[in-house]
């Protein structure tokens, strides 16, 4: 008899269990009751919310994994409301969610659940354990959370909030970056169109987004209106508006005529007239407020509790907006970094260890607080300048043939351990307890 053919459907063996679809009993069944002894109304569960923004996917799990619940969320007041409601109701202890901030968020610590957020890289890996054919969902991501809420919760850090005056000192410095990141787009936009139309008046100022800069464009947004500019009007123009550079009017009027011209039209010229006055008129603005907040800011971190222990860190008693960043970024909760290379790790200072056999590499650590690594390779950059220890760091990473980013980086990573003690001790950074720097004392360095 011949051997059962490859074609034969009849004969095939079922699919193995991995590939079979995630089965849920029903709500309400006998498998989802309460398993433990003296038939209590009080379960133990876990949650997982997947967050969207106007539609959040929510699953419930018991502690031994049955499904209690799973519903979409509306994101609105009633829905939110029902949602912290309905989970105090379940049983539930933790609720595992992808973000760490937002209004959810507060409104689920303030409703007393414990909240532990999943990078999502960690739930983009823990997928394959409950599916193999690569399949993904808002519901399945769910319940993706609540099973690593239920299983690995040990693994994973509790949200702490931060306090009210962090909080403020966060929405102050976030606001101030973002607004600063839209000055520069503005003023690249009205660098192009200068160089499209007037390269001239792109390179009169060193900083096109300056306060004279804008003034001079605003007057003069075209050739055709400087016609009739000459030494002694542009040396009126800029008394007229305190300007406090270097160079005498004939230099910047010799710039001015150096760069090459246009060739446009009348309509063309006119138009690029308006946008130029448009991106003046939007820039001034924005400067001012990016002046305000930065005022506030300083007010702010001066009054903070923790604010002199990092702005200690800063020679100049003026230079507040990255010691506020760094009070902002690394918080009030002293749990959150149980060690200097957890900081170092979430500030993006130190690299990723990849080891398979005996191949031993690091690469750069993509995944991190990207503010709190700005604000940390600002005070690595800075300090280089003028601190004996932070310049020999810096020094010596460079003779090691390390390009200066990397550098910078290293240098990062050596202060965080010293900005670490100082946040645990709640103290002003000392040199005299410094011991890298007493050892380079020492050594006369």
């Amino acid at each position: 008899m011949r051997g059962t053919r490859s074609g034969n459907r009849a004969s095939r063996s079922e699919a193995p269990t991995y590939e079979h679809p995630q089965w849920y009993p029903p709500v309400g069944s006998t498998a989802t009751a309460n398993a433990s002894e003296g038939g209590s109304s009080v379960v133990e569960s876990y949650a997982g919310l997947d967050w969207a923004k106007e539609e959040h996917r929510l699953c419930v799990l018991h502690a031994d994994g049955k499904l209690l619940s799973e519903r979409r969320v509306i994101h609105d007041e009633g829905g939110i409301a029902s949602l912290c409601a309905s989970l105090v109701e379940l049983g539930v202890r933790r609720v595992a969610i992808e973000r760490p901030d937002g209004l959810l968020v507060e409104r689920l610590l303030e409703a007393g659940l414990v909240v532990l957020v999943i990078h999502p890289n960690q739930l983009k890996a823990a997928r394959p354990r409950f599916r193999s054919a690569g399949g993904k969902s808002d519901s399945f991501d769910a319940f993706c959370l609540a099973e690593l809420a239920r299983t690995d919760h040990h693994r994973f850090r509790a949200l702490t909030p931060d306090s009210d005056e962090t909080k403020a000192l966060k929405a102050l410095t976030r606001a101030r970056e973002d607004l600063v990141r839209t000055r520069i787009a503005l003023a690249n936009r009205l660098r192009a169109e200068l160089e499209a139309s007037w390269p001239g008046a792109s390179v009169i100022f060193a900083d096109l987004d300056s306060p004279i800069a804008l003034a001079f464009l605003e007057r003069y947004p075209s050739p055709q209106d400087a016609r009739g500019l000459g030494e002694k009007r542009l040396s009126g123009f800029l008394a007229r508006h305190g300007y406090c550079g270097r160079k005498q009017a004939s230099e910047l009027l010799a710039r001015l005529r150096r760069a090459p011209t246009g060739t446009a039209g009348e309509l063309e010229a006119e138009v690029h007239r308006t946008v130029v006055l448009a991106l003046v008129a939007a820039l001034r603005p924005l400067i001012e407020q990016i002046k305000l907040l930065g005022s506030q800011i300083a007010h702010a971190v001066r009054a903070h509790p923790h604010g002199e222990v990092f702005l200690s860190l800063f020679r100049n008693p003026n230079s507040t907006l990255t010691a506020a960043r760094l009070v902002a970024e690394i918080g009030d909760c002293r749990e959150r970094y149980p060690s200097a290379e957890a900081l170092a790790a979430d500030a993006g200072m130190s690299p990723v260890a990849i080891e398979s056999g005996k191949r031993k590499a690091a690469a750069f650590r993509r995944a991190c607080d990207k503010r709190l690594r700005d604000a940390v390779a600002t005070l690595a950059n800075t300090t280089r300048q003028h601190h004996p220890w932070a310049k020999d760091v810096y020094r010596r990473a460079r003779g090691r043939g390390l390009d200066h980013p990397h550098a910078i980086r290293v240098l990062g990573r050596a202060w965080l351990r010293v900005i670490w003690r100082m946040w645990q001790d709640s103290v002003p950074y000392d040199p005299a307890k410094h011991g890298g720097l007493k050892r380079l004392s020492t050594a006369g360095g």
